[in-house]
């Protein structure tokens, strides 16, 4: 045993560097630190440093490291701690019990190998020199600190010294720890051997509280049906388990599930499911997720379909876990039976209730596992292969495919499938499509974004908003505002689709930033023709969309019609703003057309709305600073009146 506990720790890095054996442990010298032999170098004995103490230390002596290692511990000045207790056990002495086991539970507290190491070798020493001394709780610490370590090897030399030397702690206090460090290191074969000795102590010494729990056995037995997949020393287990008055639970009639049906043990699964049945086990799928496992690695897929569909008629399948579901799709497909698995789908839809959730069906479970295992192709050939045998597929297998083709941004595809579901009948509901419509905008996948949304229309949804305000935002976004002009179109019938002005003035405004005005009067004619008012925005960007390409009589035309909503009889749907005033003046004056200034200076006194002359004074010495107002007269005297009467205005005559 020694042996193998050298071994063990040889192989685990944090235990087993060579230069530290000798510095950490020379004065201790326990058999398991003892160095390994090699052919380059011949082992030299251990000899005794000079004048070195042999005897127990003289009282005063030893009061005086216990007074010393004491107050290191009050103070964790844990190097002169170690220290102390070095000089009392090199005169083969020790301190007393409280302050020995104070050590070790300071030692396994702190959160570093080196500390744990020395923890782990005082404790050695004390269970080969003095039992006595160590106590149960001590143990029990550094055997949590070395599963918070992951330390399997110490963990095991230190449980088996215990054995070694009789020190029999109660098995709840070690067990549950190695069964723990065996799982995080996904094999239980370590724990067999203490397993079995913990056994024999209980049964021939009579030694109650060393008998194995639940959790100790399934260990075992897991190590026996999964890893040896041995049925004889399962089995024998399980007469041990019966002996030892523990009752198997369903994890244990899962494990012997999965080792009789990979042998191929029929007789002995029925049996097994009989005995369930009498023992009064209420939830059997853990049962058949194990069963199905061992089927699928012995390759006995007729025995998995089988399986799964005897689960359905019995109740316990409603609900297949997600983990049963990822087992079996990783079986057929690596197996290249996509065809198969359609085939279990089908079936298993004609024995599932229809009142049943769509999440909780085996074909939604079978459809996510291929998305979560990257398997997304195979998933949609297996829908594919359903649709050829003429299969009623239900909506929500669809549902995680059309998730996973989102979340890669794989939107023509998606658009492409739900039109495929539109044409069989079947309705996503309102979430998904604006999911989907959300991922194709985001990869400026537009005409898949439009083709969800005519489904989603023809699918006679009530609630268009949040989509199509997604998609008006996207395109904004994205300065595409000749796909915003032909989708207002498309929509603008729809009674569902709450239309405004500012809808219009979305795609006026995106047309003149691209410097493209035809448009952008094309689609205020556009506008205007289906009734939508313009509003004060509306002609503020037509505005400054002319004046940008010097077109002015574009804005008169603009002005007289915004003059007609302003008359003197006082249109209260429609007020000049000093925006739009500004806007107006300066491209008039600019362009000459001082009657039509004038004009709207009249307004905005009317409205009382605020004009800063001086900025259009700059405007006019820019543009007209050579202006003859006699030349003027002799060509149009009502030109030239207005002419005068701006200049008056705008303080030009001073």
């Amino acid at each position: 045993m020694r042996k193998t506990a050298l071994y063990m720790l040889s192989k685990r890095r944090s235990f087993s560097s060579d230069p530290e054996i000798p510095t950490l442990y020379s004065f201790l010298q326990p058999s398991i630190f003892a160095l390994k032999r090699t052919t380059n170098q011949r082992q030299q004995p251990i000899i005794p440093p000079p004048n070195s103490q042999q005897n127990p230390a003289s009282n005063p002596q030893k009061s005086n490291l216990e007074a010393t290692l004491q107050q290191s511990l009050s103070d964790n000045n844990t190097d002169e701690a170690w220290k102390s207790f070095k000089s009392l056990t090199s005169c083969s002495s020790f301190p007393s019990k409280p302050l020995t086991n104070s050590l070790i539970t300071h030692l396994s507290s702190l959160p570093d190998t080196h500390n744990l190491k020395r923890a782990f070798a005082s404790s050695v020493f004390l269970l080969e020199k003095n039992p006595s001394l160590l106590e149960h709780k001590s143990a029990e610490t550094l055997l949590d600190s070395m599963r918070t370590a992951n330390a399997a090897a110490p963990a095991f030399a230190l449980v088996k010294s215990m054995f070694k030397n009789r020190f029999f702690m109660p098995f709840e206090m070690w067990g549950s720890v190695l069964v723990d460090i065996c799982r995080k290191n996904g094999s239980f074969a370590p724990f067999l051997g203490v397993f079995h000795e913990s056994c024999r102590v209980a049964f021939d010494e009579k030694v109650n509280f060393m008998k194995p729990d639940l959790v100790a056995c399934n260990a075992a037995l897991e190590c026996y049906c999964r890893e040896a997949e041995s049925v004889v020393d399962a089995e024998k287990l399980v007469g041990t388990m019966s002996v030892l008055g523990v009752r198997p639970d369903e994890i244990s009639f899962g494990l012997l599930a999965y080792l009789y049906a990979l042998k191929g043990l029929d007789e002995k699964v029925v049996e097994l499911e009989g005995l369930i049945c009498k023992l009064g086990v209420s939830d059997k799928r853990h049962f058949t997720h194990s069963l199905i496992c061992g089927y699928l690695k012995s390759g006995k897929f007729e025995s998995v379909c089988d399986a799964v569909l005897r689960g359905l008629k019995e109740g316990e399948g409603l609900g297949f876990s997600q983990e049963t579901c990822n087992e079996v799709v990783k079986g057929f497909v690596q197996n290249g039976d996509c065809g198969s698995l359609a085939n279990l789908i089908i079936e298993t839809q004609k024995l599932e209730p229809s009142s049943i959730a769509v999440e909780r069906t085996f074909g939604y479970g079978v459809i996510t596992a291929c998305v979560n295992l990257g398997l997304l192709d195979k998933g949609h050939s297996v829908l594919d292969e359903m649709n050829a045998q003429g299969a009623t597929i239900g909506l929500g297998v669809y549902v995680p495919i059309l998730k996973a083709y989102c979340k890669e941004q794989r939107t023509a595809e998606a658009a492409q499938l739900v039109t495929e579901l539109s044409s069989l009948g079947q309705r996503l509901d309102l979430c998904s499509y604006d999911a989907l419509i959300e991922s194709s905008m985001s990869s400026q996948d537009f005409q898949s974004a439009f083709s969800i949304f005519r489904d989603m229309r023809e699918a006679r949804m009530h609630d268009l908003k949040g989509s199509y305000l997604t998609i008006m935002t996207g395109l904004t976004e994205h300065h595409r505002p000749e796909l915003m002009a032909a989708f207002l179109d498309e929509v603008v019938v729809d009674p569902r689709i709450e239309i405004g002005t500012h809808d219009w003035n979305s795609i006026i405004h995106s047309f003149i930033k691209a410097g493209r005005l035809e448009d952008a009067r094309r689609t205020f004619r556009r506008m205007v023709f289906l009734q939508f008012e313009p509003n004060e925005q509306t002609y503020l960007s037509l505005i400054n969309g002319f004046v940008s390409v010097e077109k002015y009589f574009s804005v008169l035309m603009l002005w007289n019609e915004v003059k007609r909503k302003v008359s003197c009889n006082g249109d209260r749907k429609f007020r000049l703003d000093s925006s739009l005033v500004d806007a107006f003046l300066y491209a008039l004056v600019k362009g000459g057309f001082f009657d039509a200034v004038m004009q709207v200076v009249e307004k905005s006194q009317e409205m009382k709305v605020f004009v800063d002359k001086w900025r259009y004074k700059q405007a006019f010495m820019e543009k007209h600073k050579k202006l003859n107002v006699s030349k003027v007269r002799k060509r149009n005297f009502k030109k030239m009146e207005a002419l005068v009467a701006f200049k008056n205005w705008a303080g030009l005559n001073s």
